[in-house]
């Protein structure tokens, strides 16, 4: 009963954070990028603020201060205000594919900072979803591609970035308390941007300002809140294989609440970014088992 429950709230995080791309092509175009980012970081750190107390999440450490506000910069305030832009033009069902290659910034960065091994594994998942994120790209655009594609590139790259970075603070604190200090600290610096984006928020519909409560309660607060449960009770493995899941759960709600329609070009190249991205994170790990497993029929025959 007790795996069925964490399954299932990893299986939530899944649908909540799939259902964040469509949520953020209905809204955008109202609040604007700015409100929306604001409207959404704001709520759903308000949330999160409320339920700290019952989740136990402490006070970060001074000496943390830092390092959570250039998590929070990249995870938070650059890839909303940078994905908000690019949903504008840019599919939902699109922008969710090509945000899942975002391991791939993340393991660039693990290489050169950590000094993580660049494995063969990881060399052919990086060309494989590299390849596909250029199928994605090009599918709609043809041989030239829009700036508009290439603002959610960059929401990719700085996800990608966050999360080496936040690798850091998980030494010392929850994934839930990371989430909280990040998006609390992410909305501050929100802030300054809010009066090139005032006209969008005080003009914009209720449907659109439902649409931003929805993503700041619901995808952000809830999901994390989901996703720190599901994490700390299931295998890194399965937890990591769910998260491919969202590219695909995105292109299915976009088709029901948006009517967009994935060309098939795209949901091949969506099928090469996750394989890629799969290879990444687990094929070194997947390739040691099956050698793991292979030597030991050798070393029982060897025992006398």
């Amino acid at each position: 009963m007790k795996s069925t429950r964490v399954v299932l709230a990893g299986l939530g995080v899944v649908i909540l954070w799939a259902s964040a791309f469509p949520a953020i092509r209905a809204a955008a175009p109202e609040l604007g990028p700015i409100g929306l980012s604001f409207a959404r970081l704001i709520v759903a750190a308000f949330a999160l603020l409320v339920l700290a107390p019952f989740l136990k999440v402490r006070i970060p450490a001074a000496k943390d201060l830092l390092l959570i506000f250039v998590c929070a910069f990249f995870g938070m305030t650059a890839y909303q205000l940078l994905l908000n832009t690019g949903e504008i033009f840019v599919p939902a069902g699109t922008s969710s594919i090509i945000v899942a290659a975002a391991p791939l910034v993340s393991v660039g960065i693990a290489m050169v900072a950590f000094k993580e091994k660049l494995t063969w594994m990881r060399v052919a998942g990086s060309i494989l979803a590299i390849g596909g994120v250029l199928v994605v790209c090009l599918a709609r655009a043809g041989l030239s591609l829009s700036a508009t594609v290439w603002i959610v590139v960059a929401a990719m790259a700085v996800q990608g970035v966050y999360h080496p970075l936040s690798r850091m603070l998980l030494r010392r604190y929850t994934a839930l308390e990371v989430a909280t200090y990040a998006m609390i600290a992410g909305t501050l610096m929100t802030i300054p941007f809010v009066p090139f984006g005032w006209h969008d928020i005080v003009t914009a519909s209720g449907g659109a300002w439902l649409g931003a409560i929805y993503l700041g309660v619901l995808p952000s607060a809830v999901g994390f809140v989901l996703w720190g449960y599901a994490v700390a009770r299931l295998p890194v493995v399965t937890a990591t294989s769910l998260l491919y899941l969202v590219p695909a759960v995105a292109v299915v709600i976009s088709f029901v609440w948006l009517g967009e329609i994935p060309l098939p070009v795209e949901l091949a190249g969506g099928l090469v970014v996750v394989l890629g991205v799969a290879a990444i994170s687990q094929g070194d790990r997947l390739i040691g088992r099956i050698r793991k497993s292979s030597t030991k029929p050798a070393a029982a025959a060897a025992r006398p």
